[in-house]
């Protein structure tokens, strides 16, 4: 019985020959482990996948002192380390011989210096581009994909039903962020999918901001961002709390953001272009006056990622289709007044319709 890493890479494979590549060296480590089960951050190292397109020739080459977690995580039989005195294409070349013809990279995830080691390595060879080809493999989930997401996203989840509990009035925004990163470790994750975000009254208008030193306080808006990775996959989870009071303000503000997410979420079907979606939720913040105030797309794609394919924006025409993981996450942010942002995960199914794999609940959760 084959495995789905197998079937990944047969259809790399394919794509490779009816295209006229000799071979293709995927070198991003998120499209590693998409195509071995090999999941790795090698630093300055050498990782690549090498997949030769006639004989079928598969190679994985890892930094030597990943050699033996590589051999236990990846199906790929054939698994060549590089020690760090080598040169990372003198073994490639010493590996597969020469090579002429197209050979497939990943064009964002080649730095001009791999380019020119690459060209110098197989001076017959032309590096062409097969990103395109990897991200419309990946951003069509398999049901066993979205059931290896839910882990990340209960586990976040559960960290915010428990951190919120040890929101106080007086204690910082790094003291609650350290509270929450002690969490997610508690809960099982493999650590933070992104730098976790928490802000307090005024910094919540600041949609990537940093958690600081400024203290929690009565009538704040609290922000929260954050998610976790877990045996690959990640997640991604933003409410918005109110400490101590929420004033009539404060609460339009909030409602207006719900209705918006619930908006975008209930346009979400396949068959539509994805812009719907952002126009969807773009709308009814613009109809309540706060248009100026939410400047950013609604969503991303989400997986092995924190931002994937495909971008929810309002003028990306691409066609959605059952597989499609995103978030929705509207949001308005005011200037030295503060913001909300409600942040969901999306799944669109076999069936085409939305599912949504988020469950924290949505209400205004005042705290403190």
């Amino acid at each position: 019985m084959t495995t789905m890493y197998e079937n990944r890479r047969a259809a790399l494979r394919s794509h490779l020959q009816e295209n006229g590549y000799a071979a293709g060296l995927i070198t991003d480590p998120a499209n590693v482990f998409y195509f071995t089960g090999f999941h790795s951050d090698p630093h300055e190292r050498f990782l690549g996948l090498f997949v030769e397109a006639a004989v079928g020739k598969t190679v994985l080459f890892t930094p030597a002192l990943d050699k033996e977690a590589a051999q236990q995580s990846s199906d790929v039989p054939s698994i060549v380390p590089i020690s760090d005195e080598q040169l990372w294409f003198d073994v490639i070349r010493e590996t597969v011989g020469t090579l002429s013809g197209k050979v497939g990279i990943e064009a964002k995830a080649v730095s001009f210096y791999r380019y020119n080691e690459l060209r110098g390595a197989f001076p017959e060879a032309e590096a062409a581009d097969v990103q395109p080809f990897v991200n419309s493999l990946r951003k069509r989930k398999t049901r066993e994909e979205i059931e290896a997401m839910r882990k990340p996203i209960e586990i976040i989840e559960r960290v915010l039903e428990e951190g919120t509990k040890l929101v106080k009035v007086g204690m910082t925004e790094s003291e609650l962020t350290a509270e929450l990163e002690y969490l997610m470790r508690k809960f099982g994750a493999d650590g933070p999918s992104f730098s976790s975000i928490v802000l307090s009254g005024e910094k919540a208008a600041l949609p990537h901001g940093e958690p600081g030193e400024r203290k929690l306080r009565n009538g704040d808006y609290l922000l929260i961002d954050f998610g976790v990775a877990k045996d690959g996959y990640v997640s991604d989870t933003t409410r918005t709390f109110i400490i101590g009071e929420a004033t009539e303000r404060q609460q339009l503000i909030y409602d207006t953001v719900l209705a918006s997410n619930q908006a975008g979420i209930q346009a979400v079907r396949a068959g539509r272009p994805v812009k719907e979606f952002d126009i969807a939720a773009r709308s009814v913040i613009i109809d309540a006056g706060f248009g100026d105030y939410f400047n950013n797309r609604v969503g991303h794609g989400l997986g092995i990622e924190v931002h994937e394919e495909p971008s929810i924006h309002q003028n990306n025409e691409e066609i959605a289709e059952p597989g499609l993981v995103f978030t929705i996450e509207p949001g308005i942010y005011i200037p030295d007044e503060g913001g909300v942002r409600i942040e969901d995960t999306v799944y669109i199914n076999e069936q085409g319709e939305a599912e949504v794999l988020s469950t924290f609940p949505r209400e205004l959760r005042i705290l403190g």
